[in-house]
Protein backbone atom coordinates (compact mmCIF):
# COMPACT_ATOMS: atom_id res chain seq x y z
CA UNK A 1 0.00 0.00 0.00
CA UNK A 2 1.32 3.43 -0.94
CA UNK A 3 0.09 6.23 1.33
CA UNK A 4 2.88 8.78 0.92
CA UNK A 5 4.98 9.81 -2.08
CA UNK A 6 7.92 12.14 -1.40
CA UNK A 7 9.38 14.30 -4.17
CA UNK A 8 13.18 14.70 -4.44
CA UNK A 9 15.10 16.64 -7.14
CA UNK A 10 16.92 14.31 -9.49
CA UNK A 11 20.09 16.41 -9.60
CA UNK A 12 20.72 16.20 -5.84
CA UNK A 13 22.19 12.92 -4.63
CA UNK A 14 21.95 14.23 -1.06
CA UNK A 15 18.24 14.97 -1.26
CA UNK A 16 17.46 11.68 -3.02
CA UNK A 17 19.32 9.81 -0.27
CA UNK A 18 17.48 11.77 2.42
CA UNK A 19 14.14 10.94 0.78
CA UNK A 20 15.10 7.27 0.48
CA UNK A 21 15.93 7.20 4.19
CA UNK A 22 12.56 8.68 5.15
CA UNK A 23 9.46 6.74 6.13
CA UNK A 24 7.79 7.52 2.81
CA UNK A 25 6.16 4.58 1.08
CA UNK A 26 7.47 5.85 -2.25
CA UNK A 27 9.94 8.42 -3.53
CA UNK A 28 9.38 10.43 -6.71
CA UNK A 29 12.77 11.41 -8.14
CA UNK A 30 12.07 14.50 -10.22
CA UNK A 31 13.64 15.28 -13.59
CA UNK A 32 11.12 18.01 -14.42
CA UNK A 33 10.26 21.19 -12.50
CA UNK A 34 12.87 20.99 -9.75
CA UNK A 35 15.77 20.59 -12.21
CA UNK A 36 17.14 23.52 -14.22
CA UNK A 37 17.58 22.95 -17.95
CA UNK A 38 21.37 23.02 -17.73
CA UNK A 39 21.26 20.28 -15.06
CA UNK A 40 18.95 17.84 -16.88
CA UNK A 41 21.72 15.54 -18.14
CA UNK A 42 23.37 15.38 -14.71
CA UNK A 43 19.98 14.67 -13.12
CA UNK A 44 19.43 11.71 -15.45
CA UNK A 45 22.85 10.34 -14.54
CA UNK A 46 22.32 10.81 -10.80
CA UNK A 47 18.85 9.25 -10.95
CA UNK A 48 20.03 6.30 -13.03
CA UNK A 49 22.85 5.62 -10.58
CA UNK A 50 20.45 5.77 -7.64
CA UNK A 51 18.04 3.33 -9.29
CA UNK A 52 20.80 0.82 -10.00
CA UNK A 53 22.21 1.04 -6.47
CA UNK A 54 19.00 1.23 -4.44
CA UNK A 55 18.20 -1.47 -1.91
CA UNK A 56 15.00 -3.50 -1.80
CA UNK A 57 14.36 -2.20 1.73
CA UNK A 58 14.18 1.40 0.49
CA UNK A 59 10.89 3.06 -0.54
CA UNK A 60 9.46 2.27 -3.94
CA UNK A 61 10.81 4.64 -6.58
CA UNK A 62 8.96 6.59 -9.25
CA UNK A 63 10.67 8.97 -11.67
CA UNK A 64 8.92 12.12 -12.88
CA UNK A 65 10.08 12.68 -16.44
CA UNK A 66 9.69 15.81 -18.54
CA UNK A 67 6.24 16.31 -20.09
CA UNK A 68 4.80 14.81 -23.26
CA UNK A 69 5.83 16.85 -26.26
CA UNK A 70 9.18 17.73 -24.71
CA UNK A 71 12.31 16.64 -26.55
CA UNK A 72 13.64 15.67 -23.14
CA UNK A 73 11.03 12.96 -22.53
CA UNK A 74 12.66 10.16 -24.52
CA UNK A 75 16.07 11.04 -23.14
CA UNK A 76 14.68 10.71 -19.63
CA UNK A 77 13.02 7.36 -20.31
CA UNK A 78 16.05 5.94 -22.09
CA UNK A 79 18.24 6.87 -19.13
CA UNK A 80 16.11 5.52 -16.27
CA UNK A 81 14.30 2.41 -17.54
CA UNK A 82 17.43 0.27 -17.14
CA UNK A 83 17.18 0.92 -13.40
CA UNK A 84 13.68 -0.60 -13.32
CA UNK A 85 11.82 2.14 -11.44
CA UNK A 86 8.51 1.14 -9.89
CA UNK A 87 6.81 3.72 -12.07
CA UNK A 88 7.06 6.74 -14.32
CA UNK A 89 5.24 9.94 -13.38
CA UNK A 90 3.80 11.80 -16.38
CA UNK A 91 3.53 15.54 -15.71
CA UNK A 92 1.07 17.80 -17.50
CA UNK A 93 -0.77 14.79 -18.87
CA UNK A 94 -3.53 16.03 -21.15
CA UNK A 95 -4.79 13.08 -23.19
CA UNK A 96 -5.22 9.35 -23.52
CA UNK A 97 -2.95 9.49 -26.57
CA UNK A 98 -0.07 10.77 -24.43
CA UNK A 99 -0.54 7.94 -21.93
CA UNK A 100 -0.67 5.35 -24.73
CA UNK A 101 2.45 6.76 -26.38
CA UNK A 102 4.50 6.65 -23.19
CA UNK A 103 3.22 3.13 -22.58
CA UNK A 104 4.57 2.13 -26.01
CA UNK A 105 7.92 3.78 -25.29
CA UNK A 106 8.18 1.85 -22.03
CA UNK A 107 7.42 -1.46 -23.74
CA UNK A 108 10.25 -0.89 -26.24
CA UNK A 109 12.69 0.13 -23.52
CA UNK A 110 11.69 -2.77 -21.26
CA UNK A 111 12.37 -5.14 -24.17
CA UNK A 112 15.76 -3.50 -24.70
CA UNK A 113 16.68 -3.96 -21.05
CA UNK A 114 15.30 -7.46 -20.68
CA UNK A 115 12.61 -6.35 -18.23
CA UNK A 116 9.11 -7.90 -18.16
CA UNK A 117 6.89 -5.99 -20.56
CA UNK A 118 4.42 -3.91 -18.58
CA UNK A 119 6.38 -4.08 -15.34
CA UNK A 120 6.90 -0.30 -15.03
CA UNK A 121 3.76 1.50 -13.93
CA UNK A 122 2.42 4.91 -14.89
CA UNK A 123 1.29 7.67 -12.56
CA UNK A 124 -0.32 10.61 -14.35
CA UNK A 125 -0.44 14.12 -12.93
CA UNK A 126 -3.77 14.88 -14.48
CA UNK A 127 -4.80 18.45 -13.60
CA UNK A 128 -1.82 20.72 -14.24
CA UNK A 129 -3.32 22.47 -17.28
CA UNK A 130 -6.86 23.46 -18.29
CA UNK A 131 -6.69 20.93 -21.16
CA UNK A 132 -5.83 18.20 -18.66
CA UNK A 133 -8.83 19.04 -16.46
CA UNK A 134 -11.12 19.03 -19.48
CA UNK A 135 -9.71 15.65 -20.53
CA UNK A 136 -10.69 14.21 -17.16
CA UNK A 137 -14.18 15.66 -17.42
CA UNK A 138 -14.52 14.19 -20.92
CA UNK A 139 -13.85 10.59 -19.99
CA UNK A 140 -10.66 10.34 -17.97
CA UNK A 141 -7.56 8.24 -18.59
CA UNK A 142 -6.91 4.52 -18.62
CA UNK A 143 -4.06 2.13 -19.36
CA UNK A 144 -3.00 -1.35 -18.19
CA UNK A 145 0.06 0.27 -16.62
CA UNK A 146 -1.89 3.01 -14.83
CA UNK A 147 -1.13 2.88 -11.12
CA UNK A 148 -2.72 6.15 -10.11
CA UNK A 149 -3.76 9.72 -10.77
CA UNK A 150 -2.30 12.67 -8.89
CA UNK A 151 -3.79 16.11 -8.98
CA UNK A 152 -2.00 19.41 -8.39
CA UNK A 153 -3.04 23.03 -7.94
CA UNK A 154 0.16 25.04 -8.35
CA UNK A 155 0.81 24.65 -12.10
CA UNK A 156 -2.90 24.92 -12.81
CA UNK A 157 -3.05 28.16 -10.85
CA UNK A 158 -0.41 29.69 -13.09
CA UNK A 159 -2.22 28.49 -16.22
CA UNK A 160 -5.51 29.96 -15.05
CA UNK A 161 -3.97 33.22 -13.88
CA UNK A 162 -5.32 32.65 -10.36
CA UNK A 163 -3.82 34.76 -7.60
CA UNK A 164 -4.32 32.03 -4.99
CA UNK A 165 -5.46 28.40 -4.82
CA UNK A 166 -7.29 28.62 -1.49
CA UNK A 167 -10.24 30.55 -0.14
CA UNK A 168 -10.51 32.55 3.09
CA UNK A 169 -11.16 29.39 5.15
CA UNK A 170 -7.97 27.70 3.96
CA UNK A 171 -9.79 25.21 1.76
CA UNK A 172 -9.32 25.02 -1.98
CA UNK A 173 -11.07 27.63 -4.13
CA UNK A 174 -13.77 26.36 -6.54
CA UNK A 175 -11.61 25.91 -9.68
CA UNK A 176 -9.30 23.65 -7.70
CA UNK A 177 -11.99 21.69 -5.87
CA UNK A 178 -13.32 20.82 -9.33
CA UNK A 179 -9.92 19.46 -10.35
CA UNK A 180 -9.59 17.52 -7.11
CA UNK A 181 -13.03 15.98 -7.51
CA UNK A 182 -12.42 15.02 -11.14
CA UNK A 183 -9.15 13.33 -10.23
CA UNK A 184 -10.94 11.24 -7.61
CA UNK A 185 -13.75 10.26 -9.98
CA UNK A 186 -11.37 9.46 -12.84
CA UNK A 187 -9.19 7.25 -10.65
CA UNK A 188 -12.16 5.37 -9.20
CA UNK A 189 -13.58 4.79 -12.68
CA UNK A 190 -10.52 2.76 -13.72
CA UNK A 191 -9.60 1.33 -10.29
CA UNK A 192 -6.43 3.43 -10.08
CA UNK A 193 -5.04 4.97 -6.89
CA UNK A 194 -6.29 8.55 -6.32
CA UNK A 195 -3.47 10.66 -4.84
CA UNK A 196 -4.02 14.04 -3.21
CA UNK A 197 -1.86 17.07 -4.05
CA UNK A 198 1.15 18.26 -2.07
CA UNK A 199 0.61 20.54 0.91
CA UNK A 200 2.96 23.47 0.42
CA UNK A 201 2.98 24.95 3.96
CA UNK A 202 5.93 23.14 5.51
CA UNK A 203 5.51 24.52 9.03
CA UNK A 204 1.76 23.86 9.34
CA UNK A 205 1.42 20.33 10.71
CA UNK A 206 -2.13 20.93 11.91
CA UNK A 207 -3.20 22.14 8.49
CA UNK A 208 -1.60 19.13 6.83
CA UNK A 209 -3.33 16.72 9.21
CA UNK A 210 -6.68 18.37 8.49
CA UNK A 211 -6.14 18.17 4.76
CA UNK A 212 -5.16 14.49 4.98
CA UNK A 213 -8.33 13.77 6.95
CA UNK A 214 -10.48 15.57 4.39
CA UNK A 215 -8.77 13.79 1.50
CA UNK A 216 -9.14 10.37 3.07
CA UNK A 217 -12.81 10.96 3.87
CA UNK A 218 -13.32 11.93 0.22
CA UNK A 219 -11.80 8.64 -0.95
CA UNK A 220 -8.18 9.53 -1.68
CA UNK A 221 -5.77 6.75 -0.76
CA UNK A 222 -2.47 8.63 -0.66
CA UNK A 223 -0.89 12.08 -0.68
CA UNK A 224 2.24 13.52 -2.24
CA UNK A 225 4.78 15.35 -0.07
CA UNK A 226 7.62 17.81 -0.53
CA UNK A 227 9.47 17.34 2.77
CA UNK A 228 10.30 14.32 4.94
CA UNK A 229 8.70 15.95 8.00
CA UNK A 230 5.29 15.59 6.31
CA UNK A 231 5.51 11.82 5.94
CA UNK A 232 4.49 10.60 9.40
CA UNK A 233 1.36 12.76 9.35
CA UNK A 234 0.40 11.46 5.91
CA UNK A 235 1.10 7.82 6.73
CA UNK A 236 -0.84 8.02 9.96
CA UNK A 237 -3.79 9.73 8.31
CA UNK A 238 -4.11 7.12 5.58
CA UNK A 239 -3.72 4.12 7.90
CA UNK A 240 -6.98 2.51 9.10
CA UNK A 241 -7.43 2.98 12.84
CA UNK A 242 -8.14 0.13 15.27
CA UNK A 243 -11.65 1.53 15.71
CA UNK A 244 -12.24 1.38 11.95
CA UNK A 245 -10.84 -2.14 11.73
CA UNK A 246 -13.04 -3.31 14.59
CA UNK A 247 -16.05 -1.85 12.78
CA UNK A 248 -15.02 -3.61 9.57
CA UNK A 249 -14.66 -6.98 11.29
CA UNK A 250 -18.09 -6.62 12.90
CA UNK A 251 -19.59 -5.70 9.52
CA UNK A 252 -18.09 -8.74 7.79
CA UNK A 253 -19.24 -10.97 10.64
CA UNK A 254 -22.80 -9.97 9.73
CA UNK A 255 -22.18 -11.09 6.15
CA UNK A 256 -20.82 -14.43 7.38
CA UNK A 257 -24.11 -14.92 9.21
CA UNK A 258 -25.81 -14.78 5.83
CA UNK A 259 -27.26 -11.31 6.23
CA UNK A 260 -27.89 -9.29 3.07
CA UNK A 261 -29.21 -6.25 4.92
CA UNK A 262 -28.65 -6.01 8.67
CA UNK A 263 -28.35 -3.54 11.51
CA UNK A 264 -25.33 -2.63 13.59
CA UNK A 265 -25.41 -0.16 16.47
CA UNK A 266 -28.86 0.94 15.34
CA UNK A 267 -27.83 1.65 11.74
CA UNK A 268 -28.84 -0.20 8.59
CA UNK A 269 -25.96 -2.11 6.97
CA UNK A 270 -26.05 -3.20 3.34
CA UNK A 271 -23.74 -3.91 0.39
CA UNK A 272 -21.81 -0.56 0.32
CA UNK A 273 -20.90 -1.03 3.98
CA UNK A 274 -19.67 -4.58 3.34
CA UNK A 275 -17.53 -3.35 0.46
CA UNK A 276 -16.02 -0.55 2.57
CA UNK A 277 -15.28 -3.01 5.36
CA UNK A 278 -13.51 -5.37 2.95
CA UNK A 279 -11.45 -2.49 1.58
CA UNK A 280 -10.38 -1.30 5.03
CA UNK A 281 -9.16 -4.75 6.05
CA UNK A 282 -7.41 -5.23 2.73
CA UNK A 283 -5.57 -1.91 3.14
CA UNK A 284 -4.53 -2.80 6.68
CA UNK A 285 -3.08 -6.11 5.50
CA UNK A 286 -0.88 -4.26 3.00
CA UNK A 287 0.93 -2.22 5.65
CA UNK A 288 4.00 -3.67 7.35
CA UNK A 289 4.52 -2.88 11.05
CA UNK A 290 7.42 -0.55 10.25
CA UNK A 291 5.23 1.41 7.86
CA UNK A 292 6.76 0.28 4.58
CA UNK A 293 4.57 -1.07 1.75
CA UNK A 294 4.43 -4.77 0.96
Amino acid sequence: MIRSLLFAPGDSERKITKAAQSRADAVIVDLEDSVALENKAEARKTTSEYLRARQASQPLCFVRVNPPGSELLLQDLAAVVAGAPYGIVIPKCESQEQVDTIGHYLSALEAREGLPIGSIRLLAIATETPAAVLALSGGGLSHPRLFGLLWGAEDLSAELGSSRTRDATGGYAPPFTLSRDLCLYAAAAVDATPIDAVYTSLDDSEGLATEVEVARNMGFQAKAAIHPNQIDIINSGFTPTEEELDWARRILALREDGSGVATLDGRMIDKPHFLRAQRLLRLAEQIKPEGQPL
